[in-house]
């Protein structure tokens, strides 16, 4: 594709992996998902605690949203990838979660293998193919 097709591509057209920069051009993005994720962050991530949370927000749209963990602290990113599930996330649903440290310097993390618990009471829950789920 040439640079001028690559900046009047459509923001929809672009993967959940790539971010366009100021000049609009597609880079890669910075925040490790599944699908970049290396073999030895997922072993790590996987031996790790489980654990628990609320969605503190969710946006399919943008691909991402936080978590705020049960035991306090900092709320922890989650990208759409790490969303275990056919039903996606709604604001105060419980869920549990491991972690994964983000480069560069790994002092922040990602929640991966991120799993609906329980949902809100009395919502509705969209599900990734777009029909609605009712949970109880």
């Amino acid at each position: 594709m040439s640079e001028q097709g690559a900046a009047n591509t459509p923001k929809g057209d672009q993967s959940p992996g790539e971010v366009e920069s100021a000049g609009g051009f597609r880079v890669p993005s910075p925040i490790p998902t599944r699908r970049t994720r290396t073999y030895s962050q997922s072993e790590r991530a996987s031996a790790g605690p489980t654990l628990h949370g609320h969605i503190k927000s969710f946006c399919r749209q943008k691909g991402h949203g936080f978590i705020t963990p049960l035991d306090g602290g900092e709320p922890i990113f989650v990208h759409i990838s790490d969303i275990e599930g056919e039903l996606v996330p709604l604001e105060g649903d419980e869920v549990s979660y491991k972690r994964c440290p983000l480069p560069p310097k790994y002092e922040k993390f990602t929640a991966v293998h991120v799993v609906i618990t329980r949902a809100k009471e009395g919502s509705t829950h969209e599900r990734w193919d777009g029909r609605a789920n009712l949970m109880d």
